[in-house]
């Protein structure tokens, strides 16, 4: 661990920060339809695009009917993006001739993308053709990330409005999100990568020749408009299958950081946005706070594990720190940082292989997730997910200390705590079901690569990251099988929706309260105690949830290695 090290995650921290405020401005007047700089040139076509659907803007909707329209809408994209994967082979743009994708990986890829999860059984420039791509991959993740921030709007309305039975329109929150926030800043964005050096190309391969005179085809293609997208609405999918270790996907060292940003600016960014939708920017910090404490034990945890290095090697004199499995222009601070920021948010793009981090170091993305990715979270769902949090730690606050259970003016009841706590287990249950199902069937079992507790962990990963929406693999688990292709497929669906159904009962039940002014006993929740409190809940339930499982994978693994086990493959 250097000075250094410290400085750039300082340095990472600051930049987040100072975005917050302006994007969060920015946001609510765009999601409150305010006119905004952009509105002369996007007006019209906001207009045009709900005259096109039939939509009327000014009519909202009942929480139900909100959430029906979502599903209804994404249910659509998996079909469409899964005719897309069959028939690829036939339609245009294909330069590579690439084959059509098969069933079962088709369903466990339109899954992905429509869930935000991006998780991918397949190497990107080897598998999928420039259509797919383009029209499927990309477009699929500015929809899937404005369906997550149009979720968030719902959320946040739910504890904004009094005596209301609307949580506002679906179609307009997701046209607002796309045109407004998402596109505009992925143009520039776009450009921005190509300066560094991204390809955004729709040409063939390019050949090469060697210095040992062979001859190696060098992948190309529009690189740099998905990498854009796939970071700002932490999506994670890579164009290539070494995602951001490639150097077409991350060419330098600039590039690294602008993608690290990208990944938390709009997670962090909404909730400023929350804060002055109920009128209390302060709420919003305090949400902030809460993640950037859980984020900063994060970071530090993983970047020390990866400087200490390994017992074995240790002992042979080779001190410096895990370089294993990381890209040497970034090294262990970036590596380290990058890990966590992806799973903190549910972008899953990596720059190096979490497989290859020590026992405690890739321990720490599998805690990311398994508290439901709201360390900032993925766009829209890592504020949504705080939220019941909130309220849960809202609740246990006033059975402690006998205050009323409030927030932000509204109170909070049984039916409110019982949707929270559904919304919040169904992310456990999804993913120590199929991790306890994987384990004991021999076909599935023969697809990891290391025996022991690590082997565990790699079964585990792959679960907590598809119910958590994540995406990033932890390495060494051949998923491209039938059974992990469509068990995956499954808990990245039950981990996005049957999450969202409960927190907008919440949010619909909310809405209909009136607020009740602040009283002698009201709970502050705008503060230090507040923030600790909301940051203990979440370890706590954490803890008692997932540590029997992470004592079976990093913990076992890491005092093993102490002893000096290790677990290779085969061995």
């Amino acid at each position: 661990m250097t000075a250094n090290g410290f400085i750039q995650i300082a340095l990472f921290c600051a930049v987040v920060l100072a975005l917050a405020r302006p994007l969060g401005g920015y946001m609510t007047r765009v999601f409150s339809g305010e006119r905004t700089l952009l509105s002369p040139v996007l007006g019209p076509v906001e207009g045009g695009l709900y005259k096109l659907a039939g939509v009327d803007p000014a009519r909202e909707q009942h929480w139900l009917s909100y959430v029906l329209g979502m599903l209804l809408f994404n249910v659509a994209g998996i079909a469409l993006l899964y005719a897309l994967l069959r028939f690829q082979d036939v339609l245009p743009l294909n330069p590579q001739g690439m084959a059509a994708v098969p069933p079962e990986l088709a369903f466990n890829t339109a899954v992905s993308f429509v869930t935000n999860t991006n998780w991918q059984n397949y190497g990107g420039e080897g598998t999928m053709s420039y259509l797919t791509q383009m029209l499927g991959l990309t477009h699929q993740n500015f929809l899937s990330a404005a369906t997550g921030i149009a979720l968030a709007l719902a959320m946040i309305r739910g504890f904004s409005r009094q005596s209301a039975r609307t949580v506002g329109n679906f179609w307009v929150d997701l046209t607002r999100t796309t045109l407004y926030v998402l596109l505009p800043i992925c143009i520039l964005y776009t450009l921005f990568l190509v300066w560094q050096g991204m390809p955004q190309t729709l040409g063939a391969t390019v050949d090469a020749t060697t210095l040992e005179g062979a001859r190696q085809s060098i992948a190309l293609g529009p690189v740099a408009s998905q990498v854009a997208i796939k970071m700002l609405g932490t999506n994670g999918g890579g164009f290539f299958n070494a995602n951001a270790a490639h150097p077409f996907e991350n060419p330098t060292a600039l590039s690294n950081f602008v993608q690290m940003v990208s990944i938390f600016a709009l997670g962090a960014a909404l909730t400023n946005v929350f804060g002055r939708m109920v009128g209390d920017e302060r709420q919003g910090w305090a949400i902030l706070a809460a993640m950037g404490l859980l984020f900063l034990a994060g970071v530090a945890v993983a970047y020390w594990a990866e400087a200490s290095g390994t017992p074995a090697l240790n002992a042979l004199g080779l001190t410096g720190g895990n370089m294993e499995g990381k890209e040497v222009r970034f090294g262990i601070v970036l590596s380290a940082l990058f890990a966590t920021i992806t799973t903190a948010a549910s972008c899953g793009a990596v720059n190096a292989m979490h497989d290859s981090f020590t026992a405690l170091g890739g321990m720490i993305p599998l805690i990311n997730m398994e508290l439901g990715e709201i360390v900032v979270g993925g766009v829209g769902a890592g504020l949504y997910g705080m939220l019941l949090f909130v309220v849960l730690a809202v609740f246990v606050a006033g059975l402690m200390v006998g205050r009323t259970p409030e927030y932000v003016g509204k109170k909070i009841e049984a039916k409110e705590v019982k949707m929270a706590m559904l919304a919040i287990l169904v992310l456990p249950l999804v993913m120590l079901g199929f991790t306890a199902l994987a384990t004991v069937l021999p076909n599935a079992v023969a697809s990891i690569a290391n025996p022991g507790p690590h082997g565990f962990s790699e079964i585990l990963y792959a679960y907590t990251s598809a119910a958590a929406n994540n995406g990033s693999a932890f390495g060494g688990l051949t998923g491209n099988t039938p059974f992990y292709n469509v068990t995956l497929g499954i808990a990245m669906f039950l981990g996005r929706f049957f999450m969202i159904v409960p927190a907008l009962a919440l949010a619909g039940a909310l809405a209909q309260k009136k607020k009740v002014p602040a009283s002698a006993g009201t709970f502050p929740t705008d503060g230090g105690l507040f923030v600790g409190l909301l940051v203990g809940v979440i370890l706590i339930v954490g803890g008692l949830t997932f540590f029997p499982a992470l004592s079976l994978g990093p913990i076992v693994e890491h005092l093993a290695a102490i002893a000096g086990q290790t677990f290779g493959a085969g061995g």
